[in-house]
This record gives C-alpha cells, sequence and structure tokens, in this order.
C-alpha cells in the first residue's frame, strides 16, 4: 500500500471532479480544497479504494461526496437499485451529510436519498421506488428495507463508510459487513476514520482492495488548536459549576455519562436560568431535531449530550466542550474533543473530576496524548473565569420561546411543497435549507461567510 499526504493549494479544477461542481463551488467563494480533499479526491476519481484517516472538521464529506458525483453523473436512476452509498454512524450525521450533499447533487442532476431510523418508511419506500442514485443511510434502517426487498444493493459500485471508527464502537461491524457482502463484487470502497485499529482493520482487509492510505491527522487531540484543562472540583460545587459554565457566552456541549443524568443536569441549568438543550438516545427523532437546530441557531448556546447522541455532532464555532463525567477511555476523549477546534478553529476541553479522580483523569489524557493543565476551582473562582468565560446564571428560570407553525416552503420548478425543519422534521426525511459542504462536511468552517451568504445555493435552491 501506498502512504500519501496532502498540502497543496491546489484548485479543485485539478482535481479532476466535474467542471458544473466546480462551477458550483466557485460561486460559493470555495476555490481551494481542504488537504483531505486534495489528497482523496483523484484517487477516488480515478477508481481507486481510498482508506483516509481524518478527525471530524476536516472536510470529508466534500471528500467523498464531489467524487461520488462526479462518477455518478449521467447514470440512470433504476428503481430500488441505487448505485452509490454512504453508511454514517447516526442518524444527525445522516441528515447533515445529505443536507451538505443536496446543493451539489441538484446541480448535476444527480438524486440521493436519506435512509435512517426514527423517520417514516413510506417516504423513503416512495423515494426508493422513483428511483435514486445514492444513499445515505444509517446501517440498522438500510438492512431493514433490503429485508422487506424495498432496496436491491447489488448494482452499488460506490460505497462510503464514514466514520467507521464510531461504527465498531456502537456495534454496527456485523450489520456493515452483512450490508457490503450485498454491494457489487469489486465495488469501489472508501473509508474514513478517527482510527484505524481492532475492528476497522479486519474490515479493511476484508473488503477493501489495495487500498491508497492517506493519513492527514494524528490519533490525538490536537495541541495546537485546543487548550485542555482538567478542573478538580468538590462534588458539592459540581453543579453550581457547571452552571456558571452553562451561562458563558458561547456555545458549549456538555457530556454526561447517562441518559438520566443528561436530563437531571439540563434541568437544573434551565431552572438556573441557563439556556440550554438535552440530546441523548431516548428522546424522539424530532425532539432530537429540534433540539439540534436550537443549538446550531444559539436558541440554546448550551447543549446537555450523552456520547452516542452527540456522535456526528457536527456544528460550527463550539469553543468549549466540558467533559462533566470523564470519558470511559482516550477514543471517548478524543471524539468529544473533536467537537471543538474544527478546521483551523480554536477551542478549549475541560475535564471536570474531584480530586479522588484525579490519577484516573491523568492517565487518560496521557493516553489520548495530552498533557492538560490542572487547577482546583470552586464556583465564581477567577480561575474558573479566566479558563471557561464562566458566568453567574440570571437565578430566573428559563423556557424555550413557544414554537410557531412553520410556512410550508417550496422548491423551484418542483412544485411540491418542502418539509419543516422542528418536529415535523420526519415528514419528508430530509432537512430543509441545505447549504454547500454544510456542517457535517467540515468544508463550511473554512468558509461559513461564504455559506452563510447563501452563495453556496444553487438556482434550484431558490425560494427555498
Amino acid at each position: 500500500m501506498s502512504s500519501k499526504s496532502s498540502k497543496s493549494a491546489v484548485q479543485f479544477s485539478d482535481l479532476g471532479i466535474a467542471s458544473v461542481l466546480v462551477d458550483v463551488l466557485k460561486r460559493a467563494g470555495i476555490k481551494e480544497p481542504f488537504p483531505i480533499q486534495a489528497a482523496t479526491i483523484p484517487d477516488a476519481v480515478a477508481g481507486r479504494d481510498v482508506l483516509a484517516r481524518a478527525q471530524t472538521g476536516s472536510g470529508k464529506t466534500l471528500a467523498f461526496g464531489l467524487a461520488m458525483l462526479t462518477k455518478l453523473g449521467g447514470r440512470r436512476a433504476e428503481p430500488r437499485q441505487p448505485v452509490g452509498l454512504i453508511l454514517v454512524p447516526t442518524r444527525e450525521l445522516a441528515m447533515q451529510v445529505s443536507d451538505a450533499l443536496q446543493p451539489l447533487s441538484d446541480a448535476c442532476g444527480v438524486r440521493g436519498r436519506l435512509i435512517a431510523g426514527g423517520m417514516p418508511y413510506i417516504k423513503q419506500i416512495q423515494a426508493l421506488d422513483r428511483g435514486v442514485h445514492y444513499l445515505v443511510a444509517t446501517p440498522g434502517r438500510l438492512v431493514d428495507l433490503v429485508n422487506r426487498g424495498s432496496v436491491d444493493l447489488s448494482k452499488v459500485t460506490f460505497t462510503v463508510l464514514d466514520e467507521a471508527d464510531r461504527m465498531a464502537d456502537m456495534g454496527f461491524m456485523p450489520i456493515v459487513r452483512e450490508i457490503l457482502d450485498l454491494t457489487s463484487r469489486g465495488s469501489q470502497r472508501l473509508l474514513f476514520s478517527a482510527t484505524l485499529d481492532g475492528d476497522v482493520d479486519a474490515l479493511i482487509k476484508r473488503y477493501m482492495k489495495d487500498p491508497v492510505r492517506h493519513s492527514l491527522s494524528p490519533a490525538q487531540a490536537s495541541v495546537d488548536t485546543m487548550d485542555h484543562h482538567v478542573l478538580l472540583v468538590h462534588p458539592a460545587d459540581k453543579n453550581e459549576v457547571v452552571t456558571q459554565i452553562g451561562a458563558r457566552a458561547g456555545r458549549t456541549i456538555f457530556f454526561v455519562r447517562t441518559q438520566a443524568g443528561v436530563d437531571r443536569l439540563a434541568d437544573y441549568m434551565t431552572s438556573q436560568g441557563v439556556a440550554a438543550g438535552a440530546l441523548h438516545g431516548g428522546k424522539s427523532q424530532a425532539v432530537r431535531t429540534r433540539t439540534l437546530a436550537d443549538f446550531r441557531a444559539g436558541i440554546t448556546p448550551a447543549l446537555v449530550a450523552t456520547d452516542v447522541a452527540a456522535r456526528g455532532i457536527h456544528v460550527d464555532g463550539i469553543s468549549l466542550v466540558v467533559h462533566v463525567d470523564a470519558p470511559n477511555d482516550p477514543k471517548d476523549y478524543l471524539h468529544r474533543a473533536g467537537r471543538t477546534a474544527r478546521a483551523g478553529e480554536s477551542g478549549t476541553v475541560v475535564t471536570l473530576g474531584s480530586p479522588r479522580q484525579q490519577r484516573h483523569i491523568s492517565a487518560l489524557t496521557s493516553k489520548a496524548g495530552v498533557k492538560p493543565a490542572v487547577a482546583r476551582v470552586r464556583p465564581g473562582d477567577a480561575q474558573l473565569i479566566s479558563i471557561t468565560g464562566a458566568q453567574e446564571p440570571s437565578g430566573i428560570a428559563w423556557f424555550p420561546p413557544k414554537e410557531k407553525p412553520a410556512k410550508p416552503t417550496f422548491r423551484q420548478g418542483r412544485g411540491g411543497p418542502r418539509g419543516q425543519r422542528g418536529p415535523r422534521q420526519h415528514a419528508t426525511d430530509r432537512p430543509s435549507g441545505a447549504r454547500l459542504g454544510g456542517a457535517a462536511g467540515g468544508h463550511a468552517n473554512g468558509h461559513r461567510k461564504a455559506a452563510n451568504s447563501g452563495t453556496a445555493r444553487t438556482s434550484k435552491q431558490g425560494s427555498r
């Protein structure tokens, strides 16, 4: 196997992707690819299997998306027989990847479909019956539709496994292998993962043929763009310290070990005046979608979440990650920390613990390749404020704003209503208002001004 890396300031037009896609990127003000894109796209377009180690926020979605759309352009979409497949571990990531690729797909006449659990079957089955070129899918729902006879994967010639290590951690490897066995023999495969050991390595050996390797990020938390701290807190002070951190200015994710713990902490924070949302697997898809939308929009700048629920969350501008409960292992530390300091931005990672937990936390961060600064703090301490920007909350209970019925929007030239975001998200299985690159691709982090101006949208998106 060969090993490659790239820091070249090449243009997208040099990578072999379809010219219509280059034009869309230019209109969005995106001209130079990120390293992961410059490294992997030429090999993918050339038909090679690609194995890439890359963290979230590195621009992976555009890396595999541009290559796939270039190869699928001009092909006919057959009923129930997609030719492209992107497998991801969570519903949230599937939605964000689908959202990111939609304007590019529209521009080159390629149809995609989001296939994920927690959403009605009927819309997904109807789309498959009409025919789509590619699927963005979570493993469980896809296998369910295969078993129902609603989709045939035998014609899939381009497969992407995104965040393969997360799928392994979540126990999806048997289902992933079942899916790969159903795809076309000799199918081109691209695998993106932060780590390449264990089950992921076994998957590589079984299903990839002489892959080109690209290792563009170390399997350690960034020391250049992240500040790491361990704050030792007396257990009696912990809730107050967390709430003061939650009242800071800026977007913050708080990681808690259990679903019940998430709900308790979020309830306490909101009772003290902190605008906080709670996210875990026990909540309905509609609630999870609305919670993420509120977090992304800044309505609730504090998000309290479990590890499983937060996998695949890619939101711009998260400046602080707080381990309220210390992670179980170095992989979890790296994954949590990766929610901040994405695409060259800076961020802070704080682990809270009691003095008795100091030795355990020290061993954990050492294995993660991190040397955090350690301090003992109490509520209102100057050091707590200096590190996290903590503030005293108002003490007046915060309640989410009342929802207003969303007005239906329409796709220009299609004549049909689009589903709304929020509680009715699952009515169409795809978020409206897609922006180029999206949060999932990471690329939008580096070009946020262009994306927010709306220039990333194609003429087909018009009135969305």
